[in-house]
């Protein structure tokens, strides 16, 4: 039985806990080597949504990236014999480049373990502030599990990325200075992945202003802070997402999710088209090319104020600005979609002159930005589609109803991964019937020899039938393959593809397959 007495100890505990955070971060040394950001107001974005926006500019900082402030406190904890034994780390990003940079400044020799995927350019950046690199593993899990050896059998600390009172200390700092530089401050709105920036601007905020919210914000592929928030502890998602790979966590950190659940007053997700156009709006604003996980916060106020009251002060975060450049492509593609000023249709029409003539008169002058098709039918065709939106989501809805009482069938992909990344790129008319075809969508890991582990164990024992890559400058790339799978062959068939070890997800029944490129029988 919990008494009255016992609850109160508890309480007190929590809040000496919250009190020693706010102090550590007042006193935070992290100033010898980061740099107290800007924060630039956004004048057209807050015209746009009826609330003052402001950007909080880590992008600023010497490794253009708040990890910086975590990495360099956590150093500055360690005793003089942990300094001289050298500390490593796991991590592809952000992490890697701040630890690198503040063991340089102290002159504390620094290990990175990075996964063979990691992009050539930042294993560079990393040797670049003098940390020795060592590629090992082909994902972040193989090089953590690594570093955690090394770290044992070489006497190195062990530095986390986020699950540390003393990185969370030092992250916390930018909610100090974001308190200084703007007092009567309404919603601050924090990039989260493992949670250490979170956890660290929600405890100090919360001690000093406890009437501003602190808002969470997370890649809806990605959302293991929602899921822990579900489950009331932290627990592991069974895949994550790729694209804002600065965020892309299994799992939440123990020590961030107890002053996240205490502190933080909501989180919301947002998907990658979403991402892609708060990158955009971010450019447009300040010049500055914001990485996917750095984008997060202002895409969670443009979703925050479609229910809020209007008129307040906002802060996003701008986390970090480390894009691969060939990302940029995909960005460029869905930003759009993300600012709902396209839509994108699979739309039957009937095979026969003046069919598209008619088609585009239906949509009463509205611009076409895509047009995809190949006669395979002699009644009717399919049509892939993108139509320019002047009035978002809801102009999205009355398309519909406007081509539906005209007789058209109609099919919204707007919101379907495998058109937006692979059919409409693909579209040539369906082929000759044949066998059982079934469709799958693989996430490659992009390493020499990937493609043959995949075709040595799929492609010498049934026949694909279709396949379509795409990279978009990430350590994965997707995949699409059809294969030919007898009905007695698919236990055999799925046997294989664990065998495998990629992610995989089936995409036969997927409207936008059926529409296009679905081997029709007779």
């Amino acid at each position: 039985m919990v008494t009255q007495q016992t609850k109160s100890s508890a309480e007190n505990r929590e809040q000496d806990l919250a009190l020693t955070y706010l102090r550590r971060i007042m006193m935070a040394p992290v100033y010898d080597i980061a740099k107290e950001t800007d924060l630039t107001y956004l004048p057209k974005i807050s015209a746009q949504l009826n609330n003052q926006v402001f950007l909080k500019r880590e992008d600023q900082q010497p490794v253009h990236s708040f990890k910086l402030r975590g990495a360099y406190n956590k150093l500055q904890q360690l005793s003089s014999e942990q300094r001289s034994n050298g500390v490593i780390a796991a991590s592809a990003g952000n992490h890697a480049q701040g630890l690198a940079l503040a063991a340089k400044s102290l002159g504390v020799k620094a290990t990175i373990v990075m996964p063979i995927t990691t992009p050539e350019i930042k294993v560079n950046n990393v040797r670049h502030f003098g940390a020795e690199v060592r590629l090992i593993g082909k994902s972040f899990n193989e090089a953590q599990q690594a570093a955690i050896e090394f770290a044992k059998s070489e006497q190195k600390t062990f530095i986390p990325p986020f699950d540390d009172p003393d990185v969370i200390v030092g992250q916390g700092t930018v909610g100090k200075e974001i308190l200084q530089q703007l007092a009567d401050v309404d919603a601050i709105f924090v990039p989260c992945g493992g949670g250490g920036l979170l956890a660290g601007i929600a405890v100090y905020v919360k001690q000093i202003a406890p009437h501003v919210k602190v808002i969470g914000v997370e890649a809806e592929d990605s959302a293991c802070l929602k899921a822990a928030f579900d489950a009331g502890k932290p627990v592991d998602l069974d895949n994550v997402g790729l694209f804002a790979d600065g965020v892309a966590v299994k799992r939440i950190g123990e020590h961030t999710f107890d002053l996240i659940y205490k502190y933080c007053d909501q989180v919301i997700t947002v998907s990658s088209d979403e991402i892609c156009a708060a990158i955009k709006e971010t450019f447009e604003q300040t010049r500055v090319i914001a990485e996917p996980a750095g984008a997060l916060s202002l895409a969670g106020i443009n979703k925050y104020v479609k229910t809020s009251k209007g008129n307040e002060k906002l802060v996003a975060i701008l986390s970090g600005a480390n894009m691969n450049f060939h990302s940029l492509r995909y960005v460029s593609e869905r930003c759009e979609l993300g600012e709902q000023k396209e839509a994108v249709f699979s739309v039957t029409i009937p095979e026969q002159k003046g069919s598209f003539r008619q088609f585009c008169q239906t949509l009463g002058g509205r611009a076409i930005t895509e047009f995809n098709y190949r006669y395979s039918d002699a009644n009717k065709a399919n049509i892939f589609v993108g139509i320019r939106l002047s009035h978002g989501a809801e102009e999205r809805e009355e398309l519909v109803n406007i081509l539906e009482s005209s007789g058209y069938q109609v099919q919204d992909l707007t919101d379907n991964e495998l058109a937006k990344l692979h059919v409409r790129y693909m579209i040539g008319g369906a082929s000759k019937p044949m066998v059982k075809e079934r469709l799958f969508r693989f996430e490659f890991p992009e390493y020499p020899g990937a493609l043959e582990k995949f075709l040595n164990t799929l492609g010498e024992l049934w026949n694909i039938t279709l396949f379509h890559y795409r990279n978009h400058g990430a350590a994965f790339g997707q995949v699409l393959a059809g294969f030919e799978v007898a009905d007695s062959e698919q236990q055999d068939f799925f046997a294989h593809l664990q065998d495998l070890g990629y992610e995989w997800f089936e995409e036969t029944d997927n409207p936008a397959y059926q529409a296009f490129l679905s081997q029709k029988g007779e």
